[in-house]
């Protein structure tokens, strides 16, 4: 339900593009990586998965299971809590393997933070932690690398930057882009596989950027892309 919402609320406040490298689409069971920029990327991304037919489960900050009626769809749908900082940490990669020993795909925030700019321009993926490599050594699901690109524009910055944005974002519509890379296998070594998996982040994040027309991000064209 969660991803039919935000496919069907985001186009009031933005306008979203797709794109895929060759053989890109994932496969049932797999590691969804993407970059984390701002407070609207779940929306953005799930909204962009949805039109591959992809329904995931996400992992997110446990603090969103007690927003009323957020909590309880999250709940509801079988996405999963991370208690970070807690014994309760570890439950989080354990529900995400049996997730995807059910056949789901795993929706995962590399970074698992904000970047600390507070204007809307774009930043490159940070250091990543290592769940998601921890998850795929443990299970052996393919990484599918996720970069997004202009979502700070609809909701960026200090607490009044962000709400100021999102209210006045139907007014602006501003342009999102989001790029799904091609699977892959993590080598075995956990600060090997982490590394890799961000280096592969953030060229799927360049592909956005480079499909919005940011300047300064070279002069490759964008692949083609979906839009709605």
């Amino acid at each position: 339900m969660l991803s039919r919402i935000a496919a069907a609320v985001l186009p009031a406040f933005g306008r979203l593009t797709v794109s895929a490298d060759p053989a890109a689409l994932p496969a049932a069971g797999s590691i969804i990586v993407a970059n984390h920029t701002s407070l609207a990327d779940p929306v953005v991304v799930v909204a962009a998965l949805r039109r591959y037919g992809i329904d995931p489960v996400i992992l997110a900050t446990g603090g969103l299971w007690r927003v009323p009626f957020l909590g309880p769809a999250l709940r509801r749908e079988g996405h999963i809590a991370v208690h970070r900082g807690t014994t309760r940490a570890r439950d989080a990669l354990d529900a995400a393997a049996a997730a995807l020993a059910a056949g789901r795909s795993v929706l995962i925030y590399g970074e698992g933070r904000l970047p600390e700019r507070l204007d809307a321009g774009e930043s490159a993926p940070g250091p990543f932690r290592s769940g998601p490599a921890r998850l795929a050594a443990a299970t052996g699901a393919p990484l599918v690398p996720v970069g997004q690109a202009g979502a700070r524009r609809l909701c960026s910055g200090s607490p009044g930057k962000q709400l100021a944005g999102a209210v006045t974002a139907p007014l602006r519509r501003p342009c999102v882009h989001v790029h799904l890379g091609a699977p892959l296998h993590l080598p075995d070594p956990v600060p090997e596989a982490t590394d890799r998996a961000r280096r592969a982040v953030t060229a799927a994040w360049r592909t956005a950027v480079l499909a919005l027309g940011e300047p300064g991000q070279g002069h490759r064209e964008p692949p083609r892309s979906r839009e709605r």
